[in-house]
């Protein structure tokens, strides 16, 4: 069974409704399969992004994503440089 990847923007929608559900009385098990999630799934989600309005949540992916790419851009100037040591070290 395939995995749906929600956006941070639906996920702050579905943890606003869960919070709806749990202050009805129900539990958060209950909550989590009206929103057809696991449980496990609604925690995660309210640890990464409880708190947050879809604006802010937005922004962090988009940092995420940057940081990535720096991070990468970085490893690459690392393989560079090491390559142009063992070369002028002549250990080719």
């Amino acid at each position: 069974m395939g995995r749906k990847r929600f956006r941070a923007e639906e996920i702050i929608l579905k943890l606003r409704e869960a919070e709806i559900e749990q202050s009805q009385g129900k539990s958060q098990a209950e909550a989590a399969r009206k929103l057809g999630i696991a449980e496990q799934t609604l925690c995660r989600w309210r640890k990464e992004y409880g708190g947050l309005r879809v604006d802010q949540a937005k922004r962090l992916k988009h940092l995420e994503k940057e940081n990535v790419r720096l991070k990468r851009l970085v490893a690459d100037k690392e393989l560079d440089i090491s390559i142009l040591k063992e070369v002028a070290s002549g250990n080719f």
